[in-house]
Formats: structure tokens, sequence, C-alpha cells
């Protein structure tokens, strides 16, 4: 099975090899078919603590590291300006 790649904002970089990355999607609301903007966090892996707090990552699917985290960040992507 494809192992899942999502890309978001680094919101904290504070702990040690863990990053949490907020992603947004929009989605259209059921009754008032409204795009609206839907958030949340994931805690994701960065074995050498290169991420900073406001890079734009992407992060794939892993098997469990710990309690909260199932993701490992994959690299930074380039649409920063």
């Amino acid at each position: 099975m494809p192992k899942r790649v999502l890309s978001g904002t680094v919101v904290s970089s504070n702990s040690n090899k863990t990053i949490v990355v907020k992603v947004i999607r929009r989605v259209k609301h059921k009754l008032y078919k409204k795009i609206i903007s839907r958030s949340k966090k994931y805690h994701a892996h960065d074995e050498n603590n290169i991420y900073k707090t406001g890079d734009t990552v992407s992060i794939m699917e892993s098997k469990p590291i710990s309690k909260l985290k199932t993701w490992i960040a994959l690299e930074v992507s380039k649409e920063e300006n």
C-alpha cells in the first residue's frame, strides 16, 4: 500500500528529533457549499534536527516511532519566498 505524503508548515521544532507540522486542507461545506480551510497538526520525525519553525516541509507516513509520531519529514519544499 502506498504511503501518504502531505505538505505543511513547521509550527514547532523545540523537541529533540521531532517537529510539529500544520497541514491545511480545503474542503467544501456540506450545506453551504463554501470552501473552508481545515487544519491538523502532525508530529514528524526529524533525525538531524535540520527543520526550523516556518519551513514548508513534506512528510511521509511510516510505522509508529513513538506514541504521537507516525510521520517522517522528507525535505524542505522549494516553494519558499
